[in-house]
């Protein structure tokens, strides 16, 4: 069997790290390759973990068609709404597979992006959803009920835990962040809950990983806030799980969530959170358990993040429980079942 893994993003995040998740579990019994619009990163990340990568120049019925006549696929999985939709105009009589990484909020009512992958979900032969959120909020899931599954996102937990025992550099970080600087994380909102705790824990040290289009207006917002000597912007890295040996606790104050990959690493790692209420974040998290559920208000996450950081006994008890909980997202139960769904089509 061959599988087409078609992506309408040049980025590599969340939903394209767990696409290289599935590759790679399915690397012994499965022939799979990487298809979307190129870009460096794209080429790099999936150089690094061996995933055949097939780009395109867009993303257009054109360049989708002419790499399904190249490849010949027996199936097409295509992740997000944009992916299944051209993928459904594209696939003739392969089964496609479509799967949704997120919550979709332009998608809750009457809309263009509702209308088109209307098609995608009459074409798909399965439809996966990262999460219970995700599925409720696409305004027409109930015509899809019977072909729709939960599928949490995928994560290496062995590979994380190998990389934390083998990193020896040395870290010194109070809280971090790990993320795309993008709309829906609210960066901006990050900023201001760090000036928040500089007033209160003038020696803070904070550490954000990743990158995304609004980069400068966040670090424009962080000199403006005068807290650029205390927020360290360590641009994207592939070696997060080293640097949470050296946190206390990891700050996640998205207000529109799927499932974040980089959330799971960060339990998987033994980090105790301080979450907002997002749903997405609410699926990974009970309040008081593995983390802290907070109302998304800067002054509500400094209390919740200054009381956790003055106890170390309940960060240990929550980073253990988050460990304990992300251990079935481990890809070796997520093998199991993606292979039950493309052997049944």
């Amino acid at each position: 069997m061959k599988v087409m893994h078609v992506l309408n993003s040049r980025i590599y995040s969340g939903a394209e790290k767990v696409v290289c998740q599935i590759i790679k579990s399915f690397r012994d019994d499965v022939e799979m390759v990487y298809c979307s619009p190129d870009s460096d990163i794209v080429r790099q990340m999936l150089s690094e973990q061996g995933v055949t990568f097939l780009p395109m120049e867009t993303m257009s019925t054109a360049e989708l068609k002419r790499v399904i006549s190249e490849q010949k696929p027996d199936l097409i999985h295509a992740h997000d709404m944009r992916a299944s939709f051209f993928s459904a105009l594209c696939c003739g009589k392969i089964p496609l597979v479509s799967h949704i990484h997120n919550n979709a909020y332009d998608a809750r009512g009457l809309s263009p992006k509702t209308i088109a992958y209307l098609l995608a979900g009459f074409k798909a032969k399965h439809i996966l959803w990262v999460s219970n959120s995700s599925y409720e909020g696409y305004a027409f899931h109930k015509f899809f009920a019977k072909k729709s599954s939960v599928l949490y996102n995928i994560i290496d937990t062995e590979q994380i835990f190998e990389k934390k025992a083998k990193d020896e550099n040395t870290y010194d970080y109070d809280m971090i962040y790990v993320g795309r600087l993008t709309y829906q994380k609210d960066p901006q909102r990050l900023m201001r809950l760090c000036a928040r705790l500089k007033e209160r824990k003038p020696d803070l040290k904070v550490a954000i990983v990743g990158t995304g289009e609004l980069l400068e207006e966040v670090q424009n917002l962080c000199a403006e806030l005068g807290i650029q000597d205390h927020v360290h912007f360590l641009g994207y890295r592939t070696d997060a799980p080293e640097l949470y040996k050296a946190c206390d606790l990891f700050a996640f104050v998205t207000f529109r969530e799927g499932l974040s990959v980089a959330l799971m690493e960060a339990m998987s790692s033994g980090m105790p959170t301080v979450c907002s209420a997002a749903r997405g974040n609410t699926d990974l998290i009970e309040n008081g358990k593995e983390g802290l559920i907070v109302d998304n208000e800067p002054r509500a996450l400094a209390d919740a993040i200054l009381t956790l950081y003055h106890e170390p006994d309940t960060r240990r008890r929550f980073g253990q429980a988050a460990a304990r909980k992300v251990q079935q997202f481990d890809r070796v139960n997520v093998h199991r079942i993606m292979k039950d769904i493309y052997l049944s089509l």
